[in-house]
């Protein structure tokens, strides 16, 4: 006879378009949580190595597909719509979670019936997934989550009835749908908690959305930001120069 497998604890929606080199890495942190999940692979119709790389996976995963779709957050909320496990997230596929890192998330909400959500530390990586610096992250505050993005996205575990209230992401952002997410979660569902301890990895390189478009990024922020807060604060205009321009000409490769 065959032994059933655990009911799964979280649902995680894995969004992809051409990250071949790194989507196994995610899977493989995925897999080896000590907590029961289950995994949708939502791929935007990839052209590189993304599909091989999945293929050994496939018997694990709940769900995959692969083709056109209408963006991150449309793929996202797919696969999490497709489970039903009481807690949900979603881990980009160049980013890795820390062992452990879903254990502590669930630990802290399970301890805090109260919280919407739980957020960890992270860690910022190289390409090779070796750790740079620490990602900016703090105990929640309305003004710290206005003056910064004071949560880390691979870092997150949000029950699905907080999730399931707020509608999921907002299909028309492309590069602030977290951001705006935890504002709305906060506003409609309370107060997020803070872990004080390492989770998640977010992967930084040359491909990354936020490196490539840091214009786009910031101003879709601070409309998140106006939207939420009802005004933005100084530092937003203060650190545009290096936040856009500096980091821009800094992240050019040297021909």
């Amino acid at each position: 006879m065959m032994k059933s497998s655990p009911t799964p604890l979280v649902t995680i929606a894995v969004p992809s378009l051409n990250q071949g080199r790194f989507i196994g890495d995610a899977l493989a942190s995925i897999f080896a949580q000590d907590v029961p999940v289950e995994v949708y692979v939502a791929d935007g119709g990839s052209s590189d190595g993304t599909l091989k790389n999945v293929e050994p996976w496939l018997p694990r995963l709940a769900g995959f597909r692969s083709r056109e779709d209408r963006g991150q957050a449309s793929a996202i909320n797919e696969g999490i719509a497709r489970g039903a496990a009481p807690y949900v997230c979603w881990l980009n596929s160049d980013d890795a979670l820390l062992p452990g890192g879903l254990r502590i998330l669930i630990d802290a909400l399970e301890a805090h019936p109260e919280w919407p959500m739980a957020y960890g530390r992270a860690w910022n990586a190289g390409p090779d997934l070796r750790p740079t610096r620490r990602v900016w992250t703090q105990a929640f505050g309305e003004y710290r989550l206005a003056v910064r993005c004071i949560v880390s996205q691979p870092a997150t575990l949000i029950r699905r009835s907080a999730w399931e209230r707020v509608g999921g992401l907002r299909e028309e952002l492309q590069l602030a749908l977290d951001y705006d997410l935890w504002w709305r979660i906060y506003r409609c569902c309370g107060v997020p908690g803070y872990v004080a301890q390492d989770v998640a990895v977010n992967r930084d390189h040359d491909a990354t959305k936020t490196r490539l478009q840091r214009r786009q990024h910031c101003l879709e922020a601070i409309a998140v930001v106006r939207e939420h807060y009802g005004s933005v604060p100084f530092k937003w205009w203060l650190a545009w120069p290096r936040s856009v321009w500096w980091r821009s000409i800094g992240s050019r490769p040297v021909k």
